[in-house]
């Protein structure tokens, strides 16, 4: 059997594409690279652009400033609970939903649908969104980052398409000429061969509202409940007020200390977001395998 030969033009795809793919990949990675080296680098040294690729100055003062601040380990703690919480809310909706959903035979699934999709591109926006809140006496309240971030239509689309085209007609007979009903045909049959869907839809929905602080700005006003993402907001608002307050006619001990707690901030802020993104640099590589295969749902049937 005759291999094919590769030709000039073949091995200077194959060049071009690897140089582009290792030039993407690095601009996906520096500033998570940048990030950590700058968290461990002397703040005077970051400010003057002197980390580029590697660390100036080593020093581990922002971190130590971390763990002496009480407000950033309450913040990690809200965070990782609501998370963890509106996660498992998450599932326990989406996943029955677009389970429902897409069975056949189900009475009146066009107009729920219709429903569904028109609140994706029709909302009542923030003040309404407030109110509703407010009216439901969950203002300052941990449910108020909980509830209305636990279902998501686009997510639940998702749903339905991976059960459409991976769990077949023919196995939902078989299931009920077995005797199943339709909850233990939900539990028995399509939630074990569900895996891929339910770690997507856990990603998504984790990574998104662990980055999301806007909501703690609408809702929360009680320190103790501020996620981290609000708590990091705070520090870079601190240090860009410093920057700000700092005048020509104050003494030069003044604008020393002040100039020295703002790069104390910028530490702590490049230290912040690194640990604050620990936990999904974590956990990533362990759903890895089923996040590839539930990006590609509706790519391929059969």
């Amino acid at each position: 059997m005759k291999r094919n030969r590769r030709t000039t033009a073949d091995i200077i795809f194959d060049i071009c594409n690897i140089t582009l793919l290792l030039l993407i990949t690095l601009i996906i990675l520096y500033p998570l690279y940048f990030t950590l080296i700058a968290s461990f680098s002397d703040p005077y040294s970051v400010s003057r652009g002197e980390v580029i690729l590697w660390i100036k100055n080593f020093t581990v003062e922002p971190y130590t400033n971390i763990f002496i601040n009480e407000d950033i380990w309450i913040g990690y703690a809200n965070s990782i609970i609501n998370t963890s919480l509106v996660t498992i809310y998450a599932l326990a909706t989406t996943i029955p939903c677009g389970y429902v959903l897409a069975r056949r035979g189900v009475f009146g699934k066009k107009v729920l649908m219709t429903y569904f999709v028109i609140t994706m591109y029709i909302s009542g926006g923030m003040i309404p969104s407030y109110l509703l809140i407010k009216q439901l006496g969950l203002i300052d309240t941990r449910w108020a980052l909980i509830i209305p971030a636990g279902f998501s239509v686009y997510n639940m689309i998702i749903t339905r398409t991976f059960f459409m085209s991976t769990l077949s007609e023919e196995l939902y007979d078989a299931a009920k000429i077995d005797g199943c009903n339709e909850i233990d045909t939900f539990f028995r049959i399509a939630l074990p061969l569900s895996k891929a869907i339910i770690a997507v839809i856990a990603l998504y929905v984790s990574v998104a509202h662990w980055n999301d602080y806007f909501s703690s700005l609408l809702y929360i006003s009680s320190k103790r409940l501020f996620p981290l993402q609000y708590v990091l907001r705070n520090i870079l608002i601190m240090n860009q007020q410093m920057e700000n307050i700092i005048t020509s006619s104050m003494k030069a001990e003044l604008v020393e200390s002040m100039r020295h707690r703002a790069l104390m901030a910028e530490g702590m802020k490049y230290s912040t977001i690194f640990i604050s993104s620990l936990p999904l640099l974590i956990i990533y590589p362990f759903v890895q395998k089923y996040f590839i295969k539930g990006v590609m749902i509706g790519a391929l049937k059969g």
